[in-house]
């Protein structure tokens, strides 16, 4: 059996908002197929036109191959060993950014792939599940475009996920910082802290929550100035508190405050993930599937992750495509207690509703471990068709 083809699709819901701090508008979609008529899907999360562009160019030398160059004719079970020779014969064009995002979106299309060859769940090709099912938290994202209205809608999203069966949610409290949702922007934390102790009190004690404030402070003391406002309120934890290259100050946050300090979503190989656990000191390391570099590459940061006794969860901000991807990798290893989990009823974006006719089933807050060969997800190709642009 070998790859006969590759095919890359730039989707885009036609009401988007280009001042909303939501990258699920829009979407990267790889299809690889084989010459005996099995396929694979995978995402990522980046610019899908430039990662389109990226993949389906050709090369011109050892250091500079096109993906369409390395893949055609190969044998697709040869996962690991694929993304070693992408790595190695793009290192010119792809030793980080949108190299590596389109990397991740093939090697979880391969993984989706070798599942269907063998008539098996990815899960079982990674090494085998260490749990019987994994725990989504719900990712919140309000609208509105004035404080009031963010908050509101922020209170009544996190009871609505405690009414979907959501045992944690997370909220988005971009309010702050270079990326704030729909250009809104506060100088007192007072704000931030009054929508987190607002949700807290609207689902009780017995609700995991965490928040996401999107790079939000300057320096570590601003931070933790913050921090100590919601010292009370039991966050699990305080995510992408401070500028993704700053981990001295990460490292000094995460030693001054009692709420665990993650990050990671913008990270790329397993490489920029063992320095922000070593230098960062984080609690929580976050890579994004797609985006670090396939499943091939987020395993190594779990294993790695593991063995300092760091805690991993994924972030995952795409369809359903990434969300079982991101079950799959959860399976394998103890150091992840929770996958990111946009849930459809609570979605904005038509993509996240609509690109997936079969998706992991939510049972009473929890994922049951997937038996379905592959991701165990049916991608609706119809909608491929209509949001691609």
């Amino acid at each position: 059996m070998k790859i006969s083809k590759i095919e890359t699709f730039s989707l885009l819901i036609p009401d988007f908002d280009i001042a909303a701090c939501s990258s699920a508008q829009d979407n990267i979609v790889v299809k690889i197929s084989t010459d005996e008529g099995l396929f694979g899907f995978g995402e990522t999360d980046t610019n899908p036109w430039a990662t389109k562009a990226l993949l389906d160019s050709p090369g011109t030398h050892a250091m500079g191959r096109g993906f369409n160059d390395i893949l055609i004719g190969k044998d697709p079970t040869n996962v690991e060993g694929l993304w070693h020779e992408m790595n190695e014969k793009t290192m010119m064009t792809s030793r980080r950014g949108l190299g590596i995002c389109a990397m991740g979106a093939i090697d979880m299309a391969l993984w989706d792939l070798c599942g269907k060859i063998y008539n098996q769940p990815v899960w079982k090709l990674l090494g085998g599940s260490k749990k019987d099912y994994v725990t989504p938290y719900a990712s919140l994202l309000p609208e509105g475009h004035t404080l009031e209205e963010y908050s509101t809608s922020l209170v009544k999203k996190t009871k609505k996920s405690q009414e979907l069966g959501f045992k944690a949610a997370k909220l988005e409290i971009c309010i702050k910082g270079p990326y704030s949702h729909n250009n809104l922007q506060i100088e007192d934390d007072s704000e931030f802290a009054n929508m987190v102790k607002l949700c807290r009190k609207a689902v009780g004690n017995d609700m995991v929550l965490m928040a996401d404030v999107a790079y939000a402070w300057p320096d570590w003391k601003s931070a933790l100035k913050a921090l100590e406002m919601i010292k009370d309120e039991n966050l699990y934890f305080i995510e992408t508190p401070l500028p993704i290259e700053d981990l001295e100050g990460c490292s000094k946050l995460a030693q001054s405050t009692n709420i665990r300090v993650a990050t990671g979503e913008m990270l790329q190989t397993r490489f920029e993930c063992f320095e922000t656990i070593n230098k960062g000191n984080v609690d929580v390391i976050q890579p994004d599937v797609g985006r670090v570099g396939g499943l091939t590459e987020a395993k190594r940061v779990c294993d790695f992750a593991e063995d300092k006794g760091v805690l991993v969860v994924p972030h995952c901000w795409k369809s359903a495509i990434g969300i079982a991807a991101s079950t799959h990798l959860s399976a394998t290893t103890l150091s992840c207690p929770y996958i990111e989990f946009l849930p459809k009823e609570l979605a904005e974006s038509q993509l996240r509703k609509d690109l997936v006719l079969e998706e992991l089933p939510l049972e009473n807050g929890k994922i049951p471990l997937p038996n379905k060969p592959g991701l165990g997800i049916k991608v609706d190709e119809e909608k491929l068709k209509k949001y691609s642009v």
